[in-house]
């Protein structure tokens, strides 16, 4: 006789990873935590080091795969005032490697290597295979060549850190198109019902729960789905109209429509699914269109490299898709309603079907492509239910410098900032800390000359200068708490340029501490 436990599914409870990774898998999943163990990063340190450490801090701890420093410099007594990942011990030793040494006790799971050159050498290993590379300023302009000459090849990101007294900034440069698929859009905005445009199955699902609405006692008419009640009363608008509500007024009257049908002969005095019904009609009922994003997207004309990708193949699916059904797949999520759990689950299942249909079209279109055969579905998946927030980022120029017209005004801009009620522009700490990228002892005068170079007659601006005055105070020394914070904003975007999840800055963020202010600008 068979035993009832041994028919019993054996109960999985999280894994040691799972329970280590918690709080995080819930922000970048699965997908975004293996992306991140399978990364390589390369830190190119040099200056005070702290800000690319600290960086690193911030990722070892999540579980990035292997990174590596590449660091000439050995340990002197002012490494340990601001830097806590050395210690006496350290003195005279390589900094990469005392570095590495103490990074890694945050972190088992992680593997690093360290790099120290010798003069005359490469300043880190060009046969190693970097998912991304950050650099610390102030850097030797070889090094920054090579830095940009490997990125370029092997179209990897890059990252540029500087931190200085109380300022500091960093520059994404990704390859000339980032696409990401997961944008992580606020769950409101994701929700695609389709009310304009039902399929059979969920008009008939509406048409069943409201047959003889107003004969259905207070209970069942109490609990019809708000989207049911929806896709009711537009019928009966259609009939009445001869059309469906178009207009802002056309909606307002509809909306009326639908709150006069609430039943108000009860204990509360109304209906709570009818409420939710009229508070969703301006947002619901309205056709479907592209944002710019997505348009951005489908116009964008990939290279042959690019389009063998498997985001490019899969977005000329999609595509195809809009073309033929003039909408997007249907995400399958349903938002929380008033509704018998029954008749929710039902309507749940509704949806799912659907956008499984529609991932499976689309998925038919994949594999008809030459290089679509070995495609994930999973992949797929993602991209149909993530496809209406789709957002191609286009990468910094690292041979473009910085636009005088738009630095010019974006200095005049202060003096109207008092008038407008709005911020001073933290631009002329980057152009103060830019000109110091190699060399970081430079006086004020020899700063603002440098600027001028790019920028005439920007020393006359009397902030700027005051700013040039505080970074030659400094002279390239850092403080670790705004080294620290630095570092994690840093770190965040690197998690968001590895996973391909959220939305990188573009492309340049600057901090002031004596304000405690930044601000993102796209230079």
């Amino acid at each position: 006789m068979t035993s009832v436990n041994a028919l019993l599914p054996v109960l999985q409870g999280p894994t040691d990873k799972e329970k280590k990774y918690d709080r995080q898998l819930r922000l970048w999943a699965a997908s975004g935590q293996q992306a991140l163990e399978d990364a390589h990063l390369l830190l190119l340190n040099s200056g005070g080091g702290t800000v690319g450490v600290e960086t690193l801090k911030n990722l070892v701890l999540p579980g990035i795969g292997k990174f590596t420093i590449a660091d000439a410099a050995n340990v002197e007594e002012a490494d340990l005032g601001v830097n806590f990942f050395l210690d006496e011990e350290s003195l005279g030793k390589s900094r990469a490697e005392s570095c590495v040494k103490l990074l890694l006790e945050l972190n088992p799971d992680v593997k690093g290597e360290w790099f120290q050159s010798k003069k005359g050498e490469d300043s880190f290993d060009v046969q190693q295979k970097y998912t991304i590379i950050l650099y610390s300023y102030p850097i030797e302009p070889q090094t920054l060549k090579a830095a940009q000459s490997y990125a370029l090849e092997h179209k990897v990101p890059l990252i540029a850190i500087h931190s200085a007294g109380f300022y500091s900034y960093f520059r994404t440069f990704l390859p000339s198109s980032f696409p990401i698929v997961d944008t992580h859009p606020d769950s409101t905005a994701t929700t695609d019902l389709r009310l304009l445009t039902p399929w059979e199955e969920l008009s008939k699902f509406a048409a069943d729960l409201t047959k003889n609405i107003d004969g259905q006692s207070a209970h069942e008419h109490g609990h019809i789905p708000w989207i049911a009640l929806i896709l009711h009363f537009l019928t009966k608008w259609e009939v009445d109209h001869g059309s469906l509500p178009s207009t802002y007024k056309d909606k307002t009257a509809f909306r009326k429509l639908v709150s006069d049908a609430t039943r108000t002969d009860n204990a509360e005095g109304g209906e709570e699914n009818f409420e939710e019904a009229v508070a969703a009609v301006l947002k619901t009922v309205s056709a479907p269109t592209l944002s710019s994003s997505v348009r951005e997207v489908f116009d964008y004309k990939p290279n042959e490299v690019e389009s063998s990708s498997s985001f490019w193949i899969i977005a000329d699916a999609i595509k195809q898709f809009h073309q033929k059904h003039n909408q997007l797949p249907l995400p399958g999520s349903v938002p929380d309603m008033k509704a018998q759990s029954t008749v929710y689950v039902q309507l749940q299942n509704i949806y799912k079907s659907k956008a499984r249909e529609d991932v499976a079209e689309v998925l038919e279109t994949v594999r008809a492509h030459p290089g679509g055969k070995d495609i994930d579905v999973a992949e797929v998946e993602s991209f149909c239910k993530n496809a209406a927030f789709i957002k191609l980022i286009h990468g910094g120029d690292l041979k473009k410098h910085l636009d005088p017209d738009f630095a010019s005004k974006e200095l005049k801009s202060d003096e109207d900032a008092a008038m407008f009620m709005t911020p001073l522009s933290l631009l002329p700490i980057y152009l103060s800390l830019e000109a110091t990228s190699h060399v970081s002892s430079l006086s004020s005068s020899d700063i603002l000359a440098t600027i001028d170079k790019t920028i005439p007659g920007a020393s006359s601006n009397t902030r700027l200068v005051q700013i040039t005055e505080e970074v030659a105070r400094a002279k390239g020394g850092e403080l670790h708490n705004i080294s620290a914070l630095t570092g994690g904003m840093v770190a965040q975007e690197v998690i968001k340029i590895i996973t391909r999840q959220y939305i990188p800055i573009d492309n340049l963020c600057i901090f002031d501490g004596i304000s405690s202010r930044a601000q993102v600008l796209r230079i």
